[in-house]
């Protein structure tokens, strides 16, 4: 019986600080409940201080990415960018909702693409709030929605757009052009019918007339340079994309260029910079790495794996297509972080084949989609909007992703099927 209870002990600290990452009892921030878990595990005797200390070094490359990431999306943030940005579309929009919410996802969608879907959640989504509210739009919600759900749905487009997919592919990274390949027609189907279903689903509240008197701030030279920089960096990180570079160092060499820069043509401040960036993100994916070093520990990746390859030597496409849509629920029970996490090492165990690992890849970034609960960047975006004075429930937020969700997941993963 006792070598059976410390698995179960073991199974008990993860699931616990799992649920603590997503329902963050006390409103203590995620990284507190993973980091608390893995420290506890190493305290209890349950994992080695150096098999935690090997799973903290295993999330190097996230850590340098998503420093990097932060840093020039919080720049851009101070020096006005995004707020220039989301003026704009509302401008362009010409007092029209539907224009205006085309217009949101477009500039939504880019963001996604060169900075990250964090980055939508958290930086785009106080302007775009912004933007609604300048334009006495009586139902923001639209507007507000679509950064949530672009966020993941345009979040394979690139290996820079979500730093699941650093996770998914780990060393083995493929060159940029392989990944435009793989997944630029599932990219296209995830965003082009989550747009679809989200405008018919709001269709009501986008008959609503809104101000075409909107006051667009001028883009000083601190934005600019943001601008600039965050063109170089997309350039430099597709380059080390296509040459087969790692690009995590690059990110944030890139982020502290664009730093540089910024601050010397503007008058944001380094201090005001660095407080406002969520720092926490760092420590949290260091404990839910150090929480899947536990799981391995158990057996239960290696079952899994030794489950999966099963499955693909019967039917690669039925595996891939299991896989995929499974992933896309169990995302929205524990997160997508650590399923991506376990799915990762699954995967590695598993050899599996390049469309399994494309379904793995598209289930951990686009599942999410459907729950608040589902994705790193959709609590973020929670609670970008509750400083807004905004607020969508869980319910709410779960019928509508139950809309959204299952078209652009069955798109793209026939889409990666059949042209992967």
């Amino acid at each position: 019986m006792g070598a059976l209870a410390l698995p179960w002990t073991t199974w008990g600290i993860v699931a616990l600080a799992t649920a603590g990452v997503i329902v963050r009892p006390f409103a203590w921030p995620e990284w507190v409940w993973a980091a608390s878990g893995a420290a506890l595990l190493v305290l209890l005797g349950l994992l080695p201080a150096a098999d935690a200390l090997a799973g903290v070094r295993r999330g190097t490359d996230v850590y340098l990415f998503l420093a990097g990431m932060m840093l020039l999306a919080e720049l851009a943030r101070q020096a006005g960018l995004f707020d220039w940005l989301a003026a704009r579309a509302a401008a362009l929009a010409r007092g029209s909702a539907t224009r205006l919410f085309t217009l949101v996802f477009i500039v939504g969608t880019a963001v996604t693409v060169f900075l990250s879907n964090d980055a939508t959640a958290v930086v785009l989504t106080p302007a775009v709030a912004a933007v609604a509210r300048a334009a006495c739009a009586k139902q923001p919600l639209p507007y507000v929605f679509i950064c949530a759900f672009v966020a993941n749905a345009a979040s394979f487009v690139l290996p820079i757009s979500n730093p699941a997919n650093l996770v998914i592919y780990g060393a083995h990274m493929p060159p940029l052009l392989q990944w435009l390949p793989r997944y630029a027609l599932p990219s296209l189907a995830s965003i082009l019918a989550t747009y679809a279903v989200l405008r018919w689903t709001q269709r009501d509240a986008l008959r609503q007339d809104l101000s075409s008197d909107i006051q667009v701030p001028s883009l000083l030279t601190g934005g600019k340079a943001a601008a600039a920089g965050i063109g170089i960096t997309a350039a430099v990180l597709l380059a080390s994309s296509a040459f087969g570079i790692e690009f995590e160092l690059p990110t944030l060499l890139a982020g502290l260029a664009t730093a540089a820069l910024v601050l010397l043509r503007s008058d944001v401040r380094a201090a005001t910079v660095l407080r406002n960036i969520a720092w926490g993100v760092l420590p949290l994916v260091a404990g839910l790495f150090v929480l899947v070093e536990a799981l391995e520990r158990t057996g239960v990746t290696r079952r899994l794996a030794d489950l999966l390859q099963a499955l693909v030597q019967r039917s690669a496409t039925d595996a891939a297509w299991v896989v995929g849509i499974a992933l896309a629920i169990g995302c929205n029970l524990v997160n997508n972080l650590p399923a991506g996490l376990v799915a990762a090492r699954v995967a590695e165990l598993a050899d599996v084949p390049d469309r399994v690992r494309a379904a793995v890849l598209i289930g951990v970034d686009l599942g999410p989609n459907l729950s608040v609960t589902g994705s790193l960047a959709t609590i973020l975006w929670l609670t970008a909007l509750r400083r807004e004075g905004l607020s969508v429930g869980a319910w709410a937020f779960l019928k509508l992703g139950a809309l959204v969700t299952p078209p652009a997941l069955l798109l793209a993963l026939a889409a990666a099927l059949a042209f992967g």
